[in-house]
């Protein structure tokens, strides 16, 4: 084998498979103390205990001495709004002086502050803004990440957010998955008539999303005040039969019964779920559905819990993480700092993080078979960290050295 990428004296660290980990299996992270990685056209041809792995180097190969150092699967982020317009963080100064979520919305701020800043922007200014956000999540070792709309909720904005992420799909060394969320909110023109919203949704948003190919998901933040269940559900249902998967916003504030819509429309993953009922989470488990939590969310929002983890993994459903990036609720692009919260706020260990944070998080975006594990036919991302896997949750330390992208050092401190 020829090998364009060599990473010798690495401690490997990764989860193995194509399917997500759940229960006890979640822990199930291999170590290679010593190990050597090798990579050919950004795909891994070669992982494990062996110095040369019977490989040979193309002239132009590039060769690594991690020292010693961790090497992780790049991180997946599963969901992220980081495509907007706007600033909203004089909010979070009202937050910390106590004002609470819904009475930032009822005085004109939360997501339709950034409704009216993304409606206004040129998809240059988009792409421009959003390329930003995406440079801070690649140096903290992000490699995949799912990108929503939802700041437009009208179906020109919409589609020019989704036109935007693909754009930078092509052109960042981040791999982008774009998800509808033209139901993210009900706009305020139609707060006296939701139900005509609900129908632009399903006759006009979705086909014209679809005919451009522009999302692979359709997700749906079903919460007591936005969407009802049944609201949810037509809106998924629809989104699945042009062609985009479901996902679903589920149990955040309050049980809403979103857990249960997702376990209903069968979708890859219900996302937050603070509040998730036994019944959701036992809902979940029949039907397969990932929980990706999003702790950062948790923190930023001082909702004062965290998801129940440890109910999800006990009841055997793959708990993936994510950062929710967003200009309200999810201010750090780090996919560390999420797992730091998840091990010290959600009680999971660091193997289960990292598997959460890898290979879960990739099977949540359907892309397990791709990336998310350091083995042979997976795409090469990776991150390469300063001293053992424990020194990612050192919140501040820089302890990532690199981040590689396809066989290709993409960061480096």
């Amino acid at each position: 084998m020829t090998a364009d990428l060599l990473i010798r004296h690495a401690h490997l660290v990764t989860a193995h498979g194509s399917t997500p980990l759940a229960g006890e299996a979640q822990r199930a992270v291999v170590s290679v103390p010593d190990g050597t990685i090798a990579s050919a056209n950004g795909r891994i041809v070669y992982a494990g205990a062996d110095p040369d792995g019977g490989i040979s180097l193309a002239p132009d190969a590039t060769t690594i001495d991690a020292q010693g150092g961790a090497l992780v699967p790049g991180f997946v982020d599963p969901h992220t709004h980081a495509m907007f317009a706007g600033d909203r963080r004089a909010e979070l100064q009202r937050r910390l002086a106590g004002a609470t979520y819904a009475e930032i919305a009822a005085g004109g701020g939360g997501i339709i502050a950034t409704v009216a800043a993304t409606r206004a922007a040129g998809r240059a200014q988009l792409v421009a803004e959003t390329r930003t956000r995406l440079d801070e999540m690649l140096a903290c070792g992000t490699t995949t990440a799912e990108v929503k709309s939802g700041y437009g909720l009208e179906t020109g904005a919409e589609l020019k957010m989704l036109r935007a992420i693909r754009e930078l799909d092509a052109s960042h060394a981040i791999d982008l998955v774009p998800t509808f969320l033209g139901a993210h909110e009900v706009p305020p023109e139609y707060r006296s008539r939701r139900e005509a919203y609900v129908r632009l949704l399903i006759d006009e948003m979705i086909p014209a999303v679809a005919r451009e190919h522009l999302a692979a998901w359709c997700d749906v933040f079903c919460e007591t005040g936005v969407f009802t269940p049944g609201e949810s559900r037509d809106i998924l249902r629809a989104g699945a039969a042009a062609g985009m998967q479901p996902r679903v916003h589920a149990d955040e504030l309050g049980a809403s019964g979103g857990s249960q819509v997702a376990a209903e429309v069968g979708a890859r993953s219900a996302d937050h779920l603070i509040f998730a009922p036994p019944e959701g989470i036992d809902a979940m488990a029949r039907a397969g559905v990932i929980a990706t939590l999003l702790p950062c969310a948790a923190f930023y929002l001082k909702l004062g819990r965290f998801a129940p983890a440890r109910e999800f993994i006990a009841a055997g459903v793959p708990v993936a993480l994510a950062t929710d990036v967003n200009p309200g609720g999810g201010l750090s692009p780090s996919m560390p700092f999420a797992i730091a919260l998840a091990c010290f706020g959600m009680q999971m260990t660091l193997e289960e993080a990292l598997a959460a944070a890898t290979l879960n998080a990739a099977c949540a975006l359907d892309a397990g078979d791709r990336i998310g594990t350091l083995e042979p036919g997976k795409a090469m991302d990776a991150v390469l960290v300063d001293g053992l896997p424990i020194n990612l949750v050192r919140v501040g330390a820089p302890a990532i050295r690199a981040v590689i992208k396809s066989g290709r050092v993409v960061h480096a401190r």
